[in-house]
């Protein structure tokens, strides 16, 4: 068993996929048409981590319902951890391409760490070794 795939909505896919690709280094998986549920059209969109396993399906928010969930989908909390072998190269590289950090780079006993924003203002922790 093993977790295949996360959802984000978002508010526009190809911004999304601008910022995970470009800002992050992720790769783009699938960009595909699709259908609603109800036969409305759609994009499966996905990313993943260079050798990652587990990707991210960029989701547009449907209706007011989902746009009011874009960048709370964790209430506020860190719900997305993307862990990196070179921190300090990363975070460098990352800030370098306009994410926004909220939290300065600290040490803790499980690694370095750091938190930061998605498109669409999810918390993720940025980590690596100590």
């Amino acid at each position: 068993m093993r977790i295949d795939l996360v959802a984000i909505v978002v508010e526009d896919y190809d911004r999304a996929i601008e910022f995970f690709t470009g800002a992050l280094g992720f790769e783009l998986v699938e960009d595909s048409p699709s259908l609603t549920n109800d036969g409305r059209p759609k994009r499966w969109v996905m990313v993943r981590p260079p050798g990652g396993e587990t990707g991210i399906l960029l989701a547009r928010a449907d209706g007011e319902h989902q746009a009011a969930v874009v960048g709370e989908q964790f209430a506020g909390r860190v719900g997305l951890f993307l862990r990196v072998d070179d921190f300090d190269a990363a975070h460098a590289r990352m800030t370098a391409a306009g994410v926004e950090f909220v939290t300065a780079p600290r040490t803790e006993p499980y690694g370095r760490i750091a938190v930061f924003l998605d498109i669409a203002g999810n918390r993720w922790d940025l980590l690596g070794p100590a």
